[in-house]
């Protein structure tokens, strides 16, 4: 296999250059169908950048973020209902949470090509305590991305971590197994960062907040899989200190709250100045604004909007020395950043809390970094991206570009 050209595609060098040359006849302006099934968190700001930053026209079709289990294998046949033609489209978007092999051998007409992209696989997602594989999930990430013309993950840890646990997948079958898959989805898959919806430009240390004592940040999903328990044990250490501190608990939370949730107003009284999340966007960048320390415990996390989006607007980040965590921050920033376990969290979050005044400059510094994530520096990749997908042909599926990034 040749090296990717700049725009991330693998191909031969007659292949590119047929590529290169469809490219100068593709339309000023095309226009896709994105069928999106869990239309919130991460999924939505993915969605609503994309649609709002693109120069291509996208015409956006969602289902609420809820039942996500019954979205991955029910939502193809919503769809197939919503959308009866396709007819016009120039190409296919969906995530991972819709089965895009049902909804191609449902949909009637033609099928433009398709690119799914993967914020999250079931394949490495963590289980819920008590919970037991379901099977039939690893299977629909499977064959979606095998239905696809294109896949995309939204991160090399992320894509890395699939096609480690696809091979002993696939062994976990009795007979007649299909090894085949791994090479014809890794031949199609890349890996392209989501965009993040604040300014590219325009942050200084100006603008971060300076009130006193400094705030900490949860922002993250009230799921077991966030690890909420590790964070509080943190905050609890900082307690037992002594140390002065508020605290706004954001986030979403889709069905029951976490236990380690429940006795938090109780445990922190008044140092908590939010609890609950926040349904005004420019309330939850405000709140973003006047915070100092955002914190991540989770178990599973294969990007990271909430942190990269706190650490924009001035909120220095504690993360753990895993997942994504240290692809997205430069190497750099990793000893006063990235945390190895509880003690070592502790530590860092205490060193900050002590006199957090003397780490402007590294508030500085990230909140620069971020903005290389902003949409208004992604979405040439994704429109190069769109173009190259509706010069595919869904009806010669043996004839389809292998692409990786």
């Amino acid at each position: 296999m040749s090296d990717p050209d700049k725009s991330g595609w693998f191909c031969s060098p007659l292949t590119r250059v047929a590529i290169y040359a469809g490219c100068l006849k593709v339309k000023t302006k095309l226009k896709f169908l994105f069928l999106e099934s869990f239309f919130g968190g991460s999924h939505r700001e993915f969605a609503d950048g994309l649609v709002s930053h693109s120069k291509h026209r996208i015409d956006l079709v969602t289902m609420p973020a809820r039942f996500w289990k019954w979205r991955m294998r029910g939502a193809a046949l919503y769809f197939v209902k919503k959308m009866p033609s396709l007819e016009g489209y120039d190409g296919l978007i969906t995530t991972g949470l819709m089965s895009l092999s049902d909804y191609r051998a449902l949909s009637k007409g033609r099928c433009p090509p398709a690119l799914t992209y993967f914020h999250e696989t079931q394949l490495t997602y963590p289980l819920a305590p008590g919970e037991h594989m379901d099977y039939q999930f690893g299977f629909t990430d499977i064959t979606t991305a095998l239905a696809a013309d294109r896949v995309l993950f939204n991160s090399r840890t992320h894509s890395d971590a699939f096609f480690s646990r696809l091979p002993g997948f696939i062994r976990m079958m009795p007979e007649y197994r299909p090894k085949w898959v791994v090479e014809a989805i890794r031949s199609k898959a890349g890996v392209l960062y989501p965009g993040c919806r604040f300014p590219a430009q325009g942050l200084s240390a100006a603008d971060f907040s300076r009130e006193a004592p400094p705030m900490i940040i949860w922002n993250h999903r009230w799921e077991f899989d966030k690890n909420p328990d590790e964070f509080f044990q943190a905050l609890d250490a900082l307690l037992d200190n002594g140390t002065a501190f508020r605290l706004a608990l954001l986030g979403e939370n889709y069905q029951a709250i976490p236990k380690a949730f429940l006795g938090a107003r109780d445990r922190y009284g008044e140092r908590i100045v939010q609890c609950g999340y926040v349904e005004s966007r420019a309330e939850y960048i405000d709140w973003l604004k006047r915070g100092s320390i955002v914190i991540s415990t989770a178990r599973q996390e294969n990007f990271g909007v909430a942190v990269i989006e706190a650490a924009r607007y001035g909120c220095v980040p504690l993360l753990p020395a895993r997942l994504a965590y240290p692809e997205i921050i430069p190497k750099r920033f990793h000893p006063q950043i990235l945390y190895k376990d509880t003690g070592d969290l502790v530590v860092k979050l205490s060193r900050l809390m002590t006199n957090f005044s003397r780490f402007e400059k590294l508030r500085s510094n990230l909140s620069t970094h971020m903005a290389r994530f902003a949409w208004e520096n992604r979405i040439d990749c994704y429109d190069q991206e769109l173009e190259k997908l509706a010069l595919l042909s869904s009806d010669h599926s043996a004839a389809r570009v292998g692409v990786s990034d």
